[in-house]
């Protein structure tokens, strides 16, 4: 059987960029080991390239679980950056904060345990320079609508799995689980939305970026 090419392409560009510190490769192995979605490698990368490209000082993220892609863009950002990550389960934050702070970035990071629905709202409109949402897959499309206020002209949306694992690719079916059609009818509303320039790449389980242009 020839080898995919596609295969190959990754196995090269894993090679080259050759693995992350000791600290994330036991923060990936943990999540492993329970079960806890954790976000691809290069998707953490793309994320740490855009905190350094954006000059990134206020960051918004939607789902903390372990806390690894608040890790790939808090050790991005500039010193006098911040992160607020919202995540209402106490359990998978407190884990989070201990990387943190073996990290030496929790003295920036703000972890509110609450709904993101119930936050979004009361949250300072303009902010932030990127929004990362990563949480629960069918309410997308809310959390989309609540963050166009609070991100800065020519800030970024970035939002991870909207490939949703190649269920969002295949052809509908009425056994189709409600979040394969929430992510499908959120790629549409984000691709249309009159708010951002956005585009979907295929890097990782699928990442969506928007440019906030009005």
């Amino acid at each position: 059987m020839s080898e995919n090419p596609n295969d190959r392409d990754l196995a090269y560009l894993s090679r080259l960029h050759g693995e992350p510190d000791a600290l994330m490769l036991e923060l990936e192995a943990l999540g492993k080991r329970d079960e806890v979605p954790i976000i691809h490698r290069e998707v953490g990368r793309f994320l740490s390239v855009m905190t350094s490209c954006m000059l990134a000082s206020n960051i918004l993220e939607i789902g903390t679980a372990y806390g690894c892609s608040t890790l790939w863009m808090a050790r991005a950002q500039p010193e006098a950056g911040r992160i607020w990550t919202i995540d209402p389960d106490v359990r998978r934050t407190d884990v989070a904060r201990s990387f943190f702070e073996r990290a030496g970035v929790a003295e920036r990071i703000e972890i509110i345990n609450q709904p993101a629905l119930a936050v979004l709202g009361r949250l300072p409109k303009r902010l932030y320079d990127i929004i990362l949402i990563d949480a629960l897959k069918e309410e997308y499309a809310d959390y989309l609508e609540q963050v166009v206020p609070l991100v800065k002209h020519s800030g970024l949306v970035i939002v991870d799995n909207l490939l949703w694992s190649h269920r969002a690719s295949q052809a509908p079916g009425g056994d189709d689980a409600e979040a394969t059609r929430a992510i499908r009818r959120f790629n549409e509303l984000l691709l249309g939305h009159q708010s951002f320039n956005a585009t979907i790449l295929p890097l990782g389980d699928g990442v969506g970026v928007a440019a906030k242009i009005r």
